[in-house]
């Protein structure tokens, strides 16, 4: 019986049940990617990170990420609950990780829990009439990345906490993330985001869509520090910062599950 050390953290909030939740498991080696994905669909969150000792020198941790249905190419909360695990571990101020198609992550200490750098995701003017069908409303302006995030923008916060989608039609699309925002009340911008095509009907708090959220809003704001609702059933709040080709976002984590998960 093979006993793997087992997280499960609530990333992006200061409380426990909020926020998103992932699992953080941490291996000797690489099991094999059925095994994986078996794990991830029995964990049921929107993402389980696996880490590996890196032993190339590049990194302290090689990273991967699967949702319920499959390996994701990008995961930043659940990137951030891995720092949150691991650096009370190491006597070092920020921890690095070597992914396989996100390249080099670090974690670091913040002010407020911690904070992750992920690469800007860059988007432009798209054309999405399925989409837009499928989430029931018509938005202002619609911008697409090369990676598939599809950023809808909307007139105000009503209309984001309003949206009712066809997940559906939304999943037959692929699994591309579809993601809704306005200007917010108490933040600078507010979102929600559906990804149902991974399995995900609605993400609860997601850190890649916000490396695509905080270039747009920064550009219209006028601003590379910005403040951020995801507006899920669970919420959580994201702090934003532009720094060159990378976006730095920061919040609490907390630990809600330690122990070991049993593995035949």
């Amino acid at each position: 019986m093979m006993r793997i050390p087992y997280w499960h953290v609530d990333a992006f909030s200061a409380r426990a049940h909020g926020g998103n939740q992932a699992a953080v498991m941490l291996l000797d080696s690489w099991l094999t990617d059925d095994k994986l994905q078996a794990i991830a669909a029995e964990n049921m969150f929107a993402a389980t990170a696996f880490a590996v000792a890196d032993h190339t020198g590049d990194a302290d941790w090689e990273l991967r990420w699967f949702a319920p249905s499959g390996e994701i190419s990008l995961c930043g909360h659940a990137t951030l609950a891995a720092g949150h695990v691991l650096l009370p571990q190491s006597e070092a101020k920020c921890v690095t990780f070597r992914t396989r198609q996100s390249g080099y992550l670090v974690v670091r200490q913040a002010k407020v829990g911690v904070e992750i750098g992920l690469p800007v995701i860059a988007t432009r003017p798209s054309t999405q009439a399925v989409a837009i069908a499928a989430l029931g409303s018509t938005p202002i302006a619609t911008h697409s990345s090369t990676i598939r995030h599809h950023i809808f923008l909307f007139e105000d916060e009503q209309a984001i906490r309003s949206l009712s989608p066809d997940f559906s039609t939304l999943a037959n699309i692929g699994d591309d993330q579809f993601i809704c925002t306005a200007r917010g009340r108490a933040s600078d911008f507010i979102s929600r985001v559906f990804v149902p095509g991974a399995g995900v009907n609605e993400d609860c708090v997601t850190g890649s869509a916000h490396a695509a959220l905080a270039p747009f809003w920064a550009q219209r704001l006028g601003k590379n520090n910005l403040t951020a609702y995801q507006a899920s059933c669970r919420g959580g709040h994201v702090r934003c910062r532009m720094d060159g080709d990378r976006v730095w976002l920061d919040g609490p984590c907390v630990t809600v599950v330690e122990g070991a998960y049993l593995l035949d």
